[in-house]
């Protein structure tokens, strides 16, 4: 079920690995570092922008992913990035 990102959390934003091109990040980025467009109040600085990743507009926040705290978030995010890592 779709619901609110969490002010402050900016899991997906750290977790995943992202592998297409990023404003200020060409190569993407690995999974576990920040992506350089997440401000320091951690909130994206590209929201809007036509040149964010598809990637990240396809990644809804979600009851299971986001959990009662950030905590839960970034690790079950990390989870998924180890299951499906290549």
């Amino acid at each position: 079920m779709p619901i609110s990102c969490r002010p402050a959390c900016a899991a997906c934003c750290i977790a995943p690995s992202i592998t297409s091109p990023i404003p200020g990040m060409p190569d993407g980025k690995p999974a576990g570092v920040p992506c350089i467009q997440l401000t320091d109040d951690l909130r994206c600085a590209i929201f809007t922008d036509p040149a964010r990743p598809a990637v990240c507009g396809g990644l809804q926040a979600d009851a299971d992913m986001c959990g009662a705290d950030r905590v839960h978030a970034l690790a079950w995010l990390a989870e998924l990035e180890r299951a499906t890592a290549p």
